[in-house]
């Protein structure tokens, strides 16, 4: 939605899991950000993901200020010496982009010119064993993005094997959650999960080894789903949106990059819905009334990452942007069910079981 602090911010797609020396880290589809953000001197932009700084570092470099947010503590950390040489322009925030309305707020500013929120997983946490987000790099069994909550070891040790199945299903995409959700129930009944690598040959042998030369592993989809699952970050992006319809002053400019098909489908739907003008149906039938349009598409459709740009990073092939402009219209109430968001069950704290 953790590397030097001057590597710039890599997001990456949900069913890559390269190493780190697989790419550069370096910020999908920046030329595209940049054309459509359109920062300018003076103006405020909010980075609502901050990771290592590769858009936010960009729009300094065009004479804005910015807002920078991340729930990631490390992230926060990795940017203070950004921070000290943009001249009191970068603002850290540690906190989640869904919230980057009330953290405007409480820096007074009432209407910003541009939102900018990068969907993918951080390099930094992926390539950090330590934060135990990577099948490729063994650590604990973690994946949270505050270091705060329950873990994805809560999860596979202690959720429903009908649930589990659910969520590898639903936020994976996995053809075979019902298998892997089994295994995963079998073994922990012999010991519980505390690794990455465990898991990941757990689901392997379920899934099957990958042909020479695929690109997605085979624990991918589980990884995916879980992480997705342990940070809320589905809904989390919906949210967002809306946070970023309040901030935003008119003419100031949304823009999102998605790695993966649900997270797209969402941002979609709720461009979609908010530039609309008027009820469809039938030319026979009187229009029912509809709340003014709060955006106004900039980008018909979405937006891919070059073939250029995909051929130098890997990470870069699953990218689409979208983007948007504020209108006038009043800031409506957002129902993120009507953004096609799954029903899963509820995380519960390991201390709260106990």
């Amino acid at each position: 939605m953790t590397a030097a602090p001057q590597t710039p911010r890599e997001a990456t797609s949900h069913v890559s899991d390269a190493p780190a020396e697989a790419a550069p880290h370096i910020p999908v589809m920046l030329d595209e950000v940049l054309e459509a953000l359109a920062p300018a001197p003076g103006e405020t932009v909010v980075d609502g993901t901050f990771g290592a700084g590769g858009y936010s570092r960009a729009i300094l470099a065009r004479g804005a200020r910015v807002v920078a947010i991340d729930r990631d503590p490390d992230a926060i950390a990795a940017g203070q010496a950004l921070a000290r040489d943009s001249d009191g322009r970068l603002t850290l925030v540690q906190g989640r982009f869904s919230d980057l309305d009330r953290h405007c707020a409480e820096l007074g500013l009432a209407g910003v010119a541009g939102v900018v929120l990068d969907l993918g997983v951080s390099s930094m946490q992926l390539d950090r064993a330590e934060r135990g987000f990577s099948f490729r790099h063994d650590g604990p069994l973690d994946m949270r993005m505050e270091r705060a909550g329950p873990s994805a070891a809560d999860v596979v040790n202690t959720t429903a094997q009908k649930d589990l199945t659910r969520i590898i299903g639903l936020l994976g995409e996995e053809k075979r959650a019902s298998a892997v959700s089994r295994a995963i129930c079998e073994r922990r009944t012999q010991a519980p999960f505390t690794r990455t690598a465990d898991l990941a040959a757990v689901v392997e042998k379920v899934v099957g080894r990958p042909p020479r030369g695929a690109k997605i592993h085979p624990a991918t989809r589980t990884f995916q789903a879980l992480r997705i699952h342990v940070n809320g970050e589905l809904d989390q992006v919906a949210t967002a949106l809306g946070a970023a319809e309040r901030a935003l002053a008119p003419g100031g400019r949304l823009v999102v990059v998605t790695f993966h098909s649900l997270e797209d489908r969402i941002v979609k739907r709720f461009l979609a819905d908010r530039s609309r003008r008027h009820a469809g149906g039938s030319r026979h039938l009187p229009e029912t009334d509809v709340p003014p349009a709060t955006f106004d598409m900039l980008v018909k459709g979405a937006r891919a990452a070059s073939d250029a740009e995909a051929a130098r990073n890997p990470r870069a092939r699953s990218a689409k942007l979208r983007a948007a402009v504020r209108t006038q219209g009043p800031a409506r109430d957002l129902d993120p069910a009507s953004l096609g968001l799954p029903r899963l069950a509820a995380l519960v704290d390991a201390e709260e079981r106990s």
